[in-house]
């Protein structure tokens, strides 16, 4: 019902929505004519909903090449005079900053919002972020919503703010609301301006002149922000304790304050715009505590900048005392600015600064640890590790990257990437990439490793990326490494989409973010038109990759192979599937002289080892019938029948 809620035109009407939904709500009704994203979790979901409306609702929705190119798009378009969005996440606000920066400091016209999705805990990347200190370097305000509700309504909100100063506004998510459901009230879908013009005199440029007009934009957004309906009080009018919160954080602190029993004692101050802040709002509040606690995620952020306008007014609020992950009093599950907050922390963290119920609170959250150590949530649901899906050829991919480097026998280097690839650092990729940084910095990497033979350096080098990410920052590298002469061997594992944030499509593929027919691009013709030498094969067919990874890394200078075999996920939806199994009578179980190889050498999701049986067997259900185990199997006692097979 959710998606469909995106069509209805019914204000007043209440429907579940997603945090992601729920802001691709508030564009539709804010009347957004542009969007421009690159696929990052938690906010992909976004523009795939905005690709799929863009028909019924006249709109432009794109997966962009990268985040510095869709940043730069969107911010065309409010030059125009049309409102647009661009939505990325912690990591590809970086790559957008270069060009955040300038355009903050040349301006806007239409309204144009940043929604950037931050993953504390990294439940879906390679790392976390609190992306609030780029956009207060970049001089944006920043929003912050807690809820559903309030991410639509701030959505609104941002497009106003945005156009009443002429500045790109940054609505700052976490994954725990972009993925999380509530109730939100829909709007009426206001008709949005559709005639796109950039007049003669508008200018839009850097210069120290506009840099002074930026802080008086700021300025005015200072005023304003004490007026923003967002930012809430709850509780004692005297409480001589207050938290201030932020985001989701600001829930779990009302939670923790009933729970203690404190709601009579303990105020929760909740902040919609954490950067500029509120400052009379904040003072008021603060004339009267003793005691501040600050529960925010991941960085001290909103108490690093309230404790310096405290300082500011220091004759007005003295004494006050500050809590928070400075002091050590509030800290996440790995420690203070580590990690995503949750109720039982917070309510710990109070309890402390309190002094009340801290035996109670201590108990709870040691449980929640305890059970988060052990892997095995409370409901008895089996712990399952991080693995490549069971048919994934870049396990093939890597397998003969792995086998081919051992019979090379220099102790050759792999870098990473990140994407569904980064997987190769566990046990089904058996943790062959020795980097992971950012997308495309194996193959720079791999620039610099490859000219140091000069001295004396001669390994190896693999750098691996992914399809989309050739795309996105590999390009440049490739172009580096032509012109210098650079010596190494650049592997893409292309599955025919953008797999790890839901398979968007991508330059190289014919279709675009709106589902319509394009002319891709083939990557095989960009390295060719680079005048590198390119090589293509299917990881399927091990033996052949194993050989063909081999006689490249023995030749000098870049060069690239592409390993392509689409998403075993994609695949597995054709009609047409062999069954893949264990012969029993032709395995030999523990006798295997590759040490139980298809269940613990070769790692196969899909392949259990029966210690009953003392053999293995095949999960069907689990298994994608990739037949890469069929010839690996030294015994050959692993079968297929039926279906497509693939040619050995």
């Amino acid at each position: 019902m959710s998606f469909l809620s995106l069509l209805v035109n019914e204000p007043g009407r209440q429907v579940l929505m997603s945090g992601n939904e729920a802001i691709t709500r508030g564009a539709i009704e804010a009347g957004l004519s542009y969007a421009a994203s690159y696929p990052g979790s938690p906010t992909a979901e976004i523009v795939t909903n905005l690709g799929r409306l863009a028909k019924t609702h006249e709109l432009y929705a794109e997966w962009s090449v990268n985040e510095k190119v869709a940043i730069e798009e969107a911010a065309g378009a409010s030059f125009t005079g049309l409102r647009s969005l661009c939505v990325v996440k912690h990591n590809g606000l970086n790559v957008a900053l270069d060009s955040l920066v300038s355009i903050s400091i040349g301006g806007v016209k239409a309204g144009m919002v940043l929604v950037v999705g931050d993953d504390p805990a990294a439940h879906s990347s390679t790392n976390e972020e609190d992306s609030r200190l780029i956009s207060k370097v970049a001089h944006l305000p920043i929003l912050e919503p807690s809820t559903p509700e309030e991410a639509k309504q701030m959505t609104l909100a941002a497009y106003t703010l945005s156009e009443r100063v002429q500045l790109p506004v940054t609505l700052r998510c976490v994954t725990r609301l972009s993925h999380g459901s509530g109730n939100v009230t829909l709007s009426l879908i206001q008709p949005a301006n559709k005639k796109p013009v950039f007049k003669k005199e508008d200018r839009f440029v850097t210069h120290v002149a506009f840099h002074q007009a930026q802080e008086i934009k700021l300025a005015k957004i200072r005023e304003a922000a004490d007026t923003l309906p967002f930012n809430t009080y709850t509780g004692p009018e005297d409480a001589k304790t207050i938290i201030i919160a932020s985001g989701p954080s600001s829930l779990y602190a009302l939670e923790a304050v009933q729970a203690l029993g404190l709601a009579g004692e303990v105020g929760v101050l909740k902040l919609g715009i954490t950067w500029p802040l509120p400052e009379k709002f904040l003072l008021k509040h603060m004339k009267h505590a003793e005691k501040v606690i600050f529960i925010e995620e991941i960085e001290p952020f909103n108490e690093e900048n309230v404790m310096a306008l405290a300082a500011q007014h220091m004759t007005d609020i003295y004494p006050i005392q500050f809590f928070g992950q400075h002091s050590g009093h509030v800290a996440g599950p790995k420690g203070p600015g580590l990690g995503e907050m949750d109720p039982d922390i917070v309510k710990r963290s109070i309890a402390r600064v309190m002094d009340t119920g801290v035996a109670e609170a201590e108990a709870a959250v040691a449980t929640t640890n305890a059970v988060s150590a052990a892997g095995v949530p409370s409901a008895g649901i089996p712990e399952r590790e991080m693995a490549f899906c069971a048919g994934c050829p870049h396990r093939a991919s890597f397998w003969a990257m792995k086998s081919a480097l051992a019979l090379d026998g220099r102790n050759g280097v792999v870098l990473g990437d990140i994407g569904c690839y980064s997987l190769a650092l566990r046990r089904t990729g058996w943790s062959l990439p020795q980097t992971m940084h950012a997308m495309g910095s194996g193959a720079g990497i791999a620039n610099g490793l490859g000219k140091l033979d000069m001295f004396g350096f001669n390994q190896p080098v693999i750098a691996v990326v992914g399809d989309s990410t050739f795309f996105h920052a590999t390009i440049p590298a490739l172009i580096n490494a032509r012109y210098t002469s650079s010596n190494f061997m650049l592997v893409v594992l292309d599955n025919e989409t953008t797999a790890m944030t839901g398979h968007q499509p991508h330059p190289g593929l014919n279709k675009n973010a709106m589902g319509e027919d394009v002319q891709g691009i083939a990557m095989e013709d960009v390295v060719r038109g680079l005048n590198i030498p390119v090589s293509i094969h299917d990881p399927y067919d091990v033996k052949g990759t194993v050989e063909t990874v081999y006689k490249l890394l023995q030749s000098e200078g870049a060069k690239v192979l592409i390993l392509r075999r689409v998403c075993a996920l994609l695949a597995a939806k054709a009609e047409t599937r062999p069954r893949v199994y264990v012969n029993q009578d032709q395995c030999i179980g523990d006798d295997c002289g590759c040490n139980r190889f298809c269940s613990t050498t070769f790692s196969c999701p899909a392949t259990i080892w029966d210690p009953k049986k003392g053999k293995a067997v095949i999960d069907e259900v689990v298994c994608n019938r990739c037949q890469v185990c069929v010839s690996l199997c030294p015994q050959g006692a692993i079968k297929v029948e039926g279906g497509d097979q693939v040619a050995r």
